[in-house]
Order: C-alpha cells, then sequence, then structure tokens
C-alpha cells in the first residue's frame, strides 16, 4: 500500500495494488474508486483533500491487536 498526497491538485491517492486501473468510479463527489480488469479495487482518490480532512500531509497507520475471545467462548 502506498500514500500520495499531491499539494499541487490537493488530491490524496492511496495505492491498493499496483495492477492498471481499468474502471474509474466517482463513488461520491470528491471521492474516486479505480478498479482492475477483474473487479478489485486498486486505488481511490480524494478530492479537496486539504478541505476533507484536518492535515492530508500527516498519515499515521497503526495495526490493530488481535481479536481476543472469552474464555467462555472456547471449546477444548
Amino acid at each position: 500500500m502506498k500514500v500520495v498526497y499531491d499539494p499541487e491538485v490537493d488530491v490524496l491517492s492511496i495505492l491498493l495494488s499496483d495492477a492498471p486501473v481499468a474502471e474509474s468510479d466517482q463513488h461520491k463527489p470528491g471521492v474516486i474508486l479505480d478498479y482492475d480488469d477483474g473487479g478489485n479495487m486498486v486505488s481511490f482518490e480524494i478530492l479537496d483533500a486539504s478541505k476533507r480532512m484536518a492535515n492530508p500531509m500527516c498519515v499515521e497507520y497503526a495495526i490493530a491487536p488481535p481479536l481476543r475471545r472469552p474464555a467462555w467462548g472456547r471449546r477444548p
């Protein structure tokens, strides 16, 4: 995954795959989804990013801890 912000055009792009884009869809105003030939989303773009988020130049990445099952839900 790669995150790119272009301040000249104020677009934040999140690239999920390096597959070529076969189709794009403006899902909601200001959000463009890109798909490959198989219909898999390969990237999405946020237009006018500085107006839609606090700071498009700041990216935080976190991995959520694994979900823990309660002891009573475990099988012997």
